[in-house]
């Protein structure tokens, strides 16, 4: 079958199977965060709207660490279809449903003590990619087929120990007028390249799962040789 008819018959079971709910009450979280500082009245701080965006995209993020929660995963392993494809479709999905709730919650903020946009969305990228690495991660190394409430602590507890434990010059999280600014953009555009590239190394299939693909197809498995 043609991949680009493969892909069509795909998109109705994966929608179907894909943790909207989950996606709707993380967003709504994320929104109601973002919300806060209009919500206030009087002119709230440029320090509270900046974390609080930080946290909206921390809730998003871990709504996104819920993409891969297939609790059939074991039962429904013999597919035609390679895991890094569905793992795509899945993200294809998803990711313009999150990128309207990110710009929804950015708009939110009153424009006076919006945080500069392009730097605040890097960081919600990034840990928007942080989740689907170590849900990919999840599912290849620990055959794990609800990975999204554990990638969600590890989230979460990440982002604390970060923000707590990581020396100065490492700093992640700093504020506008910090002069680390500038260089902790550096960092988190090296983090989000680095997640992808893990989501990208982990999103392919084990190799003992090939070998089981191969002996489902009836193709010998190759010759071992002993040193």
């Amino acid at each position: 079958m043609p991949v680009a008819a493969t892909v069509r018959v795909l998109l109705v079971p994966l929608a179907r199977t894909m943790p909207w709910r989950t996606l709707g009450a993380a967003g709504a979280v994320g929104l109601l965060l973002a919300a806060v500082p209009r919500l206030l009245g009087d002119q709230p701080s440029d320090w509270l709207a900046l974390n609080l965006l930080r946290v909206a995209a921390l809730a998003l993020a871990a709504g996104g660490a819920f993409l891969l929660d297939d609790p059939a995963r074991h039962t429904t392993t013999p597919v035609p279809v390679r895991r890094p494809v569905r793992q795509l479709l899945r993200a294809a999905m998803m990711v313009p449903f999150t990128a309207l709730l990110w710009t929804t919650a950015v708009l939110l903020v009153p424009a006076g003590v919006r945080p500069p946009v392009g730097a605040v969305t890097l960081e919600a990228a990034t840990a928007f990619a942080l989740a689907l690495a170590l849900s990919a991660a999840s599912v290849r190394f620990r055959e794990e087929p609800r990975p999204g409430a554990g990638v969600t602590a590890v989230l979460l507890t990440g982002a604390v120990l970060s923000w707590l434990l990581l020396p100065d010059r490492w700093a992640l999280v700093v504020t506008v007028t910090d002069e680390r600014w500038a260089s902790a953009h550096q960092r988190w555009g090296v983090l989000l390249v680095a997640a992808l590239l893990v989501w990208g190394v982990c999103g392919t299939e084990p190799l003992r799962r090939r070998r089981r693909r191969r002996r489902a197809a009836g193709s010998p498995e190759p010759a071992r040789t002993t040193t």
